[in-house]
């Protein structure tokens, strides 16, 4: 068996021996049943370690390549479903273009218009040393179910966060999930039947408007404004259709950066009485607040606000922690709701963030990013206003600043980005019909970054 193995590469060689080794079978140069060579045998050929060759057949026996026969060795699986390898996306180009900003496929690209800030800023100290107080902990949270609403100790920091912001609820109104996305499934699940119609922001976040066109709920478009929805659209919208529920970002909005004002906060709440609309709050972001902020939770005084949050923007996107708030009587059903669809979240990744929450290293390192944050925030702006590109607002906190150059379309500002090695999310997929549009989602986080420099001035200058 000649093997390529390549000690200067960076790409392991654990995975350099898999991959090679998945070829030969792929290209049938190994025969179903065939027997490979023992694990020190492999190993003295190669000249590798015997741990190397171990770890390398491990991964193939989990990829559906190889089956380990107690006492007899390795052989190539006889009826195998090859997977691929070291989580390599199969290729799928209807998917690809709508979910490329997830894929490391792209590596070798500045992902100028992604939803989340750079790896090197997480607190990846603090993250690694809860994890390994939760490891040397009681161990059940390492290995039981979480209960339905949630690890009571999260529970516990949750509600003293949101009365440290103005939401003042009980702890039996808090509901933990797997992340904002899945709080928002659990909710249309709960409140939405096919045909149903709900009130959506555009531009917004496109993951709702492919959740409920996956329900099959009905999307009414209110712009988004500046200071929040259209108040006299959604109006008309409220007398004309009477929707159910109105989906709201209601800081820091994604795509446009921009904060609800209380004028428009207040008025929201009056309609949502005027016409009995649910109103579903989501305020991801909320740990980027900087200053006083308007909030639709904490102005409620009829719990017409389902209020919902996650750690996956500020903390970890792998954790998957996220919450959300609601009557006592919608938590019961969310609650069974979430052990019916999947037996309810990690427990071991809430204990780990309310370690953090405990011990007050993640509101540490979110002041940090706060800061960060808002440094390259006003940098982005000053560049992007040299540049000549328009700005739809100027957020006061967040990542997200909305912009485009006028007179570019997204073709020619592809190209562009393409010549300096960017990558861009079309301002399409912010609108529920995927209509045309020349605004782009620039995360500020990474507008420092020389590639992203020469784009906004090439983008601009070149009109």
């Amino acid at each position: 068996m000649n093997l390529m193995i390549d000690r200067q590469s960076t790409t392991p060689l654990v995975q350099q021996l898999a991959t090679q080794l998945q070829a030969w079978i792929a290209q049938k140069r190994l025969r179903p049943g065939s027997r490979l060579p023992s694990i020190r045998q492999l190993a003295r050929e190669q000249g590798l370690s015997q741990s190397c060759v171990i770890e390398a057949y491990d991964r193939l026996v989990a990829a559906g390549c190889l089956e380990a026969r107690h006492g007899a060795g390795f052989f190539v699986a006889e009826h195998r479903l090859i997977e691929p390898l070291f989580d390599q996306p199969l290729r799928d180009e209807a998917v690809e273009g709508r979910w490329q900003q997830f894929s490391d496929g792209h590596a070798e690209l500045l992902n100028l218009c992604c939803g989340w800030v750079p790896s090197s800023w997480r607190a990846t100290d603090a993250i690694a040393l809860a994890v390994r107080q939760v490891s040397r902990g009681a161990v059940e949270d390492l290995i039981d179910y979480c209960p339905p609403l949630g690890l009571a100790s999260l529970r516990a920091q949750l509600h003293k966060g949101l009365g440290q912001i103005g939401i003042q609820v009980g702890p039996e109104q808090i509901l933990t999930t797997q992340g904002a996305s899945h709080a928002l499934d659990l909710l249309v699940r709960a409140l939405l039947k096919p045909g149903d119609k709900v009130l959506v922001e555009r531009p917004g976040y496109y993951n709702l408007y492919r959740l409920l066109r996956q329900h099959q709920i009905e999307m009414l478009e209110v712009p988004r404004t500046a200071s929040g929805p259209d108040l006299q659209v959604l109006e008309a919208m409220l007398e004309r259709h009477r929707p159910r529920c109105l989906y709201i970002n209601s800081l820091y909005h994604n795509p446009t950066g921009s904060s609800l004002a209380p004028k428009v906060a207040y008025r929201l709440l009056e309609l949502a009485r005027e016409y009995d609309v649910q109103i579903i709050e989501d305020d991801i972001y909320a740990d980027f607040q900087d200053g006083a902020v308007t909030r639709l939770a904490t102005l409620d005084a009829e719990q017409r606000v389902i209020y919902l949050a996650s750690f996956s923007k500020t903390l970890s996107s792998s954790l998957r922690v996220g919450y959300l708030v609601a009557p006592p009587a919608l938590i019961a059903r969310l609650a069974e709701l979430k052990m019916v669809t999947g037996l309810g979240t990690s427990r071991f990744a809430e204990q780990v963030v309310a370690q953090m929450l405990a011990t007050g290293t993640y509101r540490k390192s979110v002041a940090r990013l706060r800061v960060r944050l808002a440094q390259h925030m006003a940098k982005a702006l000053v560049q992007l206003e040299a540049s000549g590109w328009e700005v739809f607002t100027e957020p006061y906190g967040g990542m997200f600043v909305w912009a485009r150059s006028p007179g570019r379309d997204f073709a020619s500002l592809t190209r562009e980005a393409q010549a300096c090695s960017v990558l861009l999310a079309s301002g399409s997929a912010f609108d529920p019909l995927g209509a045309a549009s020349d605004w782009l989602r620039i995360n500020v986080a990474y507008a420092q970054d020389e590639r992203a420099q020469a784009f906004m001035q090439r983008a601009g200058c070149s009109m």
